[in-house]
C-alpha cells in the first residue's frame, strides 16, 4: 500500500504537515542466533526496527503482521508484546517532507517468521541481522526500543520507554 493510500496519507491531505498523534506497532525480530532484524529507512537513512502505523479496522497485532510482511517479506507468528513506547522526546518526529508526527507504540518480539528478509517496498533500502550488542547507526526511537528489549529479556518486565 503507497502512503498516499494509507489512513494516515489521506488524513494528511486534510491536515496537512500538522502534529497527528500516531498508534502502531514495531517489532524486534530475534533469529536463534541472538541477532535481530532491522531495515534501512529510506525517509531518515537510518536504520530501525520494523513497525508502523495503523490502518482503519485493524488491530494491534494485525499491524504488526502487515507491516512486516510490506518492509520484509517474512511471515511473523506468536508476536508477543514487552515494551510501550509514547516519550515524545523520542517518539515525536518532523519527516523530511515537514510532517510532524508523535508516535505511541506497542513494542512486540518474535522468535517465529519464515521466509527471506529483503527490502520489499519503497520505505525500505535494505535490511540486515544484527547483534544486539553491535548495532549500527538508528533512530533514537527504534534504538531504545532494542535496548528496551535486552533489559526485558534480563529482568522479564515490561518496559515503559
Amino acid at each position: 500500500m503507497s502512503f498516499a493510500d494509507s489512513y494516515l496519507g489521506r488524513l494528511r491531505k486534510l491536515i496537512g504537515h500538522r502534529l497527528v498523534l500516531v498508534p502502531g506497532a514495531r517489532i524486534v525480530i530475534e533469529r536463534d542466533d541472538g541477532f535481530i532484524l532491522l531495515h534501512k529507512r529510506t525517509d531518515f537513512d537510518a536504520w530501525g526496527l520494523p513497525g508502523g502505523s495503523a490502518e482503519e479496522g485493524e488491530d494491534i497485532e494485525t499491524i504488526i503482521m502487515r507491516e512486516v510482511a510490506e518492509e520484509t517479506g517474512l511471515v511473523v507468528r506468536d508476536v508477543k508484546p514487552f515494551a510501550f513506547g509514547s516519550n515524545p522526546r523520542y517518539e515525536s518526529f518532523e519527516f523530511p517532507n515537514g510532517d510532524r508526527t508523535q508516535f505511541f507504540v506497542l513494542i512486540f518480539y518474535t522468535r517465529s517468521f519464515t521466509g527471506e528478509a529483503a527490502a520489499m517496498d519503497d520505505e525500505s533500502s535494505a535490511v540486515g541481522w544484527f547483534a544486539p550488542g553491535a548495532l549500527p547507526e538508528m533512530l533514537p526511537n527504534m534504538a531504545r526500543s532494542a535496548e528496551a528489549y535486552v533489559r526485558f529479556k534480563k529482568t522479564g518486565e515490561f518496559q515503559m520507554i
